[in-house]
């Protein structure tokens, strides 16, 4: 990263992956063109889970190649008056694999479950035991991650560990 000032923390890129509900999936596509959807997914220990239709183009291009990248923006705001926006984002570079086992399956359900309907045990079973059929599951093992933000925000966290240090 050329503006090492920016770079964010371990602990802080895996805190974004954990807290936020969607990000944007990179793979390549048709004709060598980038291929990069939106989708909603669950972070666990390395790994990032999402599941999608047992057709299409996302499954097509990860069959072909295994190579992805996964970027989740954690900030984003507009600042007009400075020409600017306070970003905050992580990107993962990883390898999807198509969950095969039902096993495998079921758990990453239930994982991403979990996430979006925590406290509904019972109804998280009847959807799982509903969709297991008809819904593929993608696992991407993170082989690097690594996060920036804009740096005033790094500017204004060193200010506000500076106030409190007085």
């Amino acid at each position: 990263m050329r503006r090492s000032r920016q770079k964010l923390s371990e602990e802080e890129c895996l805190r974004i992956l954990k807290e936020n509900t969607h990000g944007v999936l990179a793979v390549l596509g048709d004709g060598d063109y980038p291929y990069a959807v939106p989708i909603s997914f669950v972070y666990d220990q390395g790994r990032i889970f999402f599941h999608c239709a047992s057709d299409g183009h996302k499954l097509d291009a990860i069959r072909k190649n295994d190579r992805v990248s996964f970027c989740v923006v954690d900030k984003d705001q507009v600042v007009p008056e400075k020409y600017t926006t306070f970003f905050r984002s992580v990107i993962v570079f990883g390898r999807a694999c198509i969950l095969e086992k039902e096993e495998d399956k079921r758990a990453a359900l239930q994982k991403i479950a979990e996430k979006y309907s925590p406290g509904q045990e019972e109804g998280i079973r009847k959807e799982i035991d509903q969709s297991i059929g008809r819904v593929s599951m993608v696992e991407i093992r993170a082989e690097h991650i690594s996060g920036k933000e804009a740096i005033e925000l790094v500017t204004a966290r060193g200010s506000d560990a500076a106030g409190k240090k007085e």
